[in-house]
């Protein structure tokens, strides 16, 4: 497949170039150009890093392949399971922590093992004259530049793979309308591999001079001895610690002003998630600025349209009410003034915000299971048989069914209880669940007092509605018995103020 194809001659391109910057470059340029010895032995050490070079090659070409096994099987498959499309996606996101683990595994072992025991075989055999000592500080450079690689590598590797990435979701949403997302895992995260880049950027080249000049000058008679190595050693050990702590300073305040923004914006975005539709103070002046200044505009958008969702959901709420209430004209806006009723109520009870939004409709929608009864039952003049009162009585439990119906379910279920248990009375005589007491649900009990109070002020064909006053004194005496004696105390409260005041006013009744 040619996407492979490309990525393929990527990666190999990407460790031939980091393979030459961090150990052909430093190796031959650096290190043998320090040192004082024969063209002879030049060569013989150039050997050394060929032939250690073409065994680490060998070596890290079959760890690899292995690698990316998963990745080769789901692009040349034709028609790949879902499971293996998935192997593969996370698999490709791992590839830059396996290539740093690649580079430090058999990379490393492949190269600076092999190069320690021929070279030391060579100067125990004298056919290169330079200090054993050296051994040492080869193994430790060979460290130091696996890590450079590594470094170099990761940073290539997370480039490589990003049209493998693209391809595997676009495969798994065509053929499986699946969507793959890290849902937030982090592979690599972003403190350790500042830190561990900045450290060594920062002492490598330190590292590498040091080790160069001790070389340099021991063969121009430079330091000698124990008294001088050690006197050398101590003056670039010093210099050595100076580098890695400025280096580990510098990472740490680099990685702090990178994940400040970074958590921010995630604690953010699990808000937005949750429903709170927040913005993120704006408070950097580099490129953040403008990932914050997008989140926002992100967000003022999804308010924009939380806005007109709201709108049009009271539409459909009043819209539902409107009509049931339409059937009767003498029923005509009672929906709506038993909910405003349930919200003078539910405010005096101190609910608020979203609670008091859901006892709003619940009582806009407490009467919806009427439409499930026949229109000769619900408006007959005459006395309603037992059959014909059953039916009536029907209704909150066809309200509630009616809701369950509309979708998303969890939607409208804050609203199901209230529908169900507005007839239930306080003393357990009410209907359909004979509940009492708090066992009402609140919502439930609220509506009760507002639906008793508007039927018994509104007119009905066979008889006139009462007044004010008349309809007050019924709620005093049913204050425990029928209703909840907080609500209706509540209500009467009010209304008894407003009266008082010289203020009542009542919601218009038409029809």
């Amino acid at each position: 497949m040619r996407l492979y194809t490309i990525f393929l001659k990527k990666q190999i391109r990407n460790y031939i170039f980091g393979s030459i910057v961090a150990v052909l470059a430093v190796g031959s340029l650096i290190l043998l150009s320090s040192l004082e010895i024969s063209a002879t032995e030049y060569f013989r050490l150039l050997l050394v890093l060929v032939l250690s070079f073409i065994i680490m090659a060998v070596m890290e070409i079959g760890v690899f392949v292995n690698q990316i096994k998963p990745i080769r099987t789901a692009l040349y498959e034709p028609n790949p399971t879902l499971s293996m499309l998935e192997e593969a996606y996370l698999h490709t996101h791992q590839l830059p922590k396996r290539a740093v683990q690649r580079i430090m595994g058999p990379h490393l072992l492949g190269l600076s093992l092999p190069a320690a025991f021929m070279t030391f075989w060579m100067i125990y055999n004298g056919w290169i004259t330079f200090p054993y000592f050296y051994l040492i500080l080869a193994i430790a450079g060979a460290f130091l530049v696996a890590g450079m690689h590594a470094l170099i590598e990761f940073f290539l590797t997370c480039t490589a793979i990003i049209p493998l990435i693209k391809e595997f979701r676009n495969r798994a949403l065509e053929m499986y309308h699946v969507d793959f997302s890290l849902e937030g895992h982090v592979f690599v995260p972003i403190r350790p591999k500042f830190l561990v880049s900045c450290m060594l950027i920062g002492t490598f080249p330190l590292f590498l001079f040091i080790m160069a000049t001790h070389i340099r000058l021991a063969g121009h008679g430079g330091p000698s001895g124990v008294i001088g190595l050690q006197s050398y050693w101590s003056w670039a050990g010093m210099v050595l610690l100076i580098g890695t702590v400025f280096s580990s300073i510098a990472a740490w305040l680099l990685t702090n002003s990178v994940q400040h923004p970074i958590n921010e914006l995630y604690q953010a975005m699990n808000q937005v998630k949750d429903g709170s539709l927040m913005q993120v103070q704006d408070e950097y002046s580099d490129e953040f600025s403008k990932l914050v200044a997008g989140f926002n505009m992100m967000v003022r958008g999804l308010q924009a349209r939380e806005r007109q969702n709201q709108q049009l959901l009271d539409s459909y709420f009043t819209t539902l009410a409107v009509a049931l209430d339409a059937r009767d004209p003498y029923t005509a806006g009672h929906s709506l003034r038993v909910a405003e009723y349930s919200v003078i109520i539910g405010q005096l009870a101190g609910l608020t915000g979203r609670e008091l939004d859901n006892l709003r409709k619940s009582a806009l929608l407490h009467d919806i299971g009427k439409i499930g009864v026949r229109d000769s039952v619900l408006f007959k003049e005459e006395a309603l048989t037992d059959e014909e009162f059953d039916q009536i009585k029907s209704h909150p439990v066809l309200g509630e069914n009616i809701l369950r119906q509309i979708e998303p379910v969890e939607k409208m279920a804050p609203y199901l209880d209230g529908v169900r248990s507005h007839h239930e009375r306080y003393d357990g005589k009410g209907y359909p669940d004979g509940l009492a007491g708090t066992a009402i649900p609140l919502h439930g009990r609220i509506i009760a007092v507002a639906d008793a109070y508007d039927a018994m002020t509104s007119d009905r064909p066979y008889r006139k509605g009462m007044d004010h006053e008349r309809a007050l004194a019924i709620l005093e005496q049913g204050k425990g018995s029928q209703w909840d004696p907080e609500f209706a105390g509540l209500f009467l409260a009010y209304f008894g103020r407003k009266i008082e005041s010289g203020q009542a006013s009542y919601p218009v009744k038409t029809g």
